[in-house]
């Protein structure tokens, strides 16, 4: 078992009227999470219901709210507890459906999940406008991923285990940088396994998810389009060369790279500019919330050796960390590039204050500061910024910035600000 580091947030979360509403990619532990959080409440004698809508059996109470209350009655008395809802992305008016069993102020609490179907019923989010709180379960992070691997010896200690254990981390680093997170994936040891299990979640997705978002059958110009953006992993995206490559329509191909988005396969990032005739202002990157689905769909699996490829997936691991870092702050993540092609691969934004941070793929062994970061520093005069990469730290001032080098597994607890 895969200890999850959201389950905690959820335990802080259960005395709280709100509904539980976790979302996330499909196969990213979801199902398990929930049961390891109602086999939690089950050991300190609460008492609990779990209904899934992937159970036929189950979906016969899902069809009125009626129906539900008398299976939870039935189940549960009224004494109150707490209600497991799986899958909820499976029920039509899901948002609606939710909100009136909400709104009886019955003494239960709910739980529910639900996958990036879920995330393109807009409806949802407004019909449970402070109702709900979300909670976000990703694919497996490099800490949980390395926690798992070590069978938890380290689990308090694991910046420790990083700074003595330098050989072993950067071979967990390119495992997971070959593999991703994918749970499944993460327990099964043979890379024959791992490849299978792998392509029944990128085939299931499309098949399933895409295909029924859609409206098709055929969705090759949608894994076209993804295999495309997988190559170019945090590099300038142009639509109307996308549109041009595919055969489809420009606004198709901004339609698809939205349902990737809502789907919980990639992520899109916006430059950040101050001046619009010398920097880049609209041409977006993407980043894979799960690099093992990105290395996939370019067969790549498990055969990530090419530096430079490693250096662009480095790029978008050091983003999922950012990424996750920052997700209940108010700071927002860009990047920067000129017309001139000067580029600092990711800007921290928070109000006034920005963070610029290059992501170096190498053991750097001295405090070097690239051109287009000193560009950067010279035109902004930010007060901070970062150089990540795979073990050097230390400090460099230049024009009156300080220019932190920090190994990456640290960016779990630096404070950026």
């Amino acid at each position: 078992m895969i200890k999850r580091a959201l389950l905690n947030n959820l335990k802080e979360h259960l005395s709280r009227k709100e509904i539980s509403l976790i979302v996330g990619p499909r196969q990213s532990g979801k199902t398990t999470l929930m049961l390891v959080l109602k086999d939690y409440l089950e050991r300190r004698g609460d008492r609990t219901l779990y209904l899934s809508l992937d159970f036929e059996s189950d979906r016969q109470f899902f069809s009125s709210q009626e129906s539900l209350l008398r299976k939870i009655r039935l189940e549960m008395g009224d004494e109150g507890g707490y209600i497991f809802l799986d899958e909820i992305q499976r029920k039509e008016d899901a948002g609606l459906f939710l909100k009136g069993i909400y709104d009886m102020n019955l003494p239960y609490k709910l739980i529910v999940s639900g996958s990036g179907s879920l995330e393109l019923k807009e409806k949802i989010h407004e019909s449970l406008v402070g109702r709900k709180r979300v909670f976000q379960l990703n694919t497996v992070s490099f800490e949980e991923f390395v926690n798992f691997k070590t069978e938890y010896r380290y689990e308090k200690r694991l910046i420790d285990f990083y700074a003595i254990e330098k050989d072993r981390t950067k071979d967990l680093l390119l495992e997971y940088l070959n593999f991703g997170g994918y749970p499944s994936v993460v327990v099964e040891s043979k890379i024959e396994e791992k490849r299978k299990i792998i392509d029944e979640i990128y085939r299931s997705y499309l098949e399933r998810d895409i295909a029924y978002l859609l409206r098709v059958e055929k969705t090759d110009a949608f894994s076209n389009l993804i295999r495309i953006i997988a190559s170019q992993v945090g590099k300038l995206v142009n639509y109307s060369e996308l549109s041009s490559t595919l055969g489809i329509s420009f606004q198709t191909v901004r339609d698809y790279l939205w349902y990737s988005e809502k789907t919980f396969i990639t992520r899109r990032v916006t430059p950040y500019f101050r001046n619009v005739r010398k920097e880049i202002s609209k041409s977006p990157v993407y980043y894979f919330i799960d690099i093992g689905l990105r290395n996939y769909s370019l067969n790549l699996f498990g055969n990530l050796y090419s530096p430079s490829e490693l250096g662009f997936v480095f790029q978008n691991f050091v983003f999922n960390i950012l990424e996750e870092s920052l997700r209940y702050t108010p700071a927002q993540i860009h990047f920067w590039r000129t017309k001139d092609k000067a580029e600092v691969d990711f800007i921290i934004e928070a109000g006034k204050s920005v963070v610029p941070i290059e992501v170096k793929f190498s053991d750097l062994k001295k405090p070097t500061i690239g051109r287009s970061m000193q560009g950067f520093i010279k035109k902004y005069r930010p007060k901070t910024g970062l150089v990540v990469n795979l073990a050097l730290q230390g400090e460099k001032t230049i024009n009156g910035t300080v220019i932190r080098f920090v190994p990456f597994y640290k960016l779990y607890i630096i404070d950026l600000f």
